[in-house]
């Protein structure tokens, strides 16, 4: 499971020119889903995100997590996270998980979140999105749960 994580001043989610969800500041999550990835993962990621000390404490240092700020959290499915460019210049997508277990674990983790962060909201998974992101810093955190980076 693949996660690009971002701290944001806001974010929205709009599908046929409709936004369907926004967060004020807070976390943006895009998540991709891998064949082999399980509950295991999504548990390590889920603690690992909420957990983040990536928010400025009262002397301008990283030092506080979304949990301790309170901030809300905007979670997106995107399986082009699990493309691989290694060979040719065209996305490879054959590790990405097939749509019904994507599905099954992207709901999982988005539950795990809602389980610690008062206000977790979603995209639609697999349609077609319009993704606003207002990148607090910019910081930007690249996550597995393989730990391949």
């Amino acid at each position: 499971m693949r996660a690009v994580v971002q701290r944001v001043k806001g974010a929205s989610v709009a599908v046929d020119d409709e936004i369907i969800s926004q967060i004020g500041p807070g976390l943006m999550v895009l998540l991709g889903v891998s064949q082999d990835d399980t509950l295991e993962d999504a548990e390590y990621l889920a603690e690992k995100i909420v957990s983040l000390r990536i928010f400025e404490d009262d002397e301008g240092k990283m030092n506080l997590s979304l949990e301790e700020t309170k901030g809300e959290m905007l979670i997106v499915s995107q399986f082009t996270l699990m493309g691989d460019v290694r060979k040719g210049r065209r996305p490879s997508f054959t590790q990405a998980a097939p749509q019904d277990k994507a599905r099954e674990l992207y709901e999982v983790f988005v539950e795990l979140c809602r389980n610690r962060v008062a206000s977790v909201k979603t995209g639609q998974f697999q349609a077609h999105m319009l993704v606003t992101i207002l990148n607090d810093g910019p910081v930007t955190i690249l996550l597995d749960s393989k730990k391949t980076f």
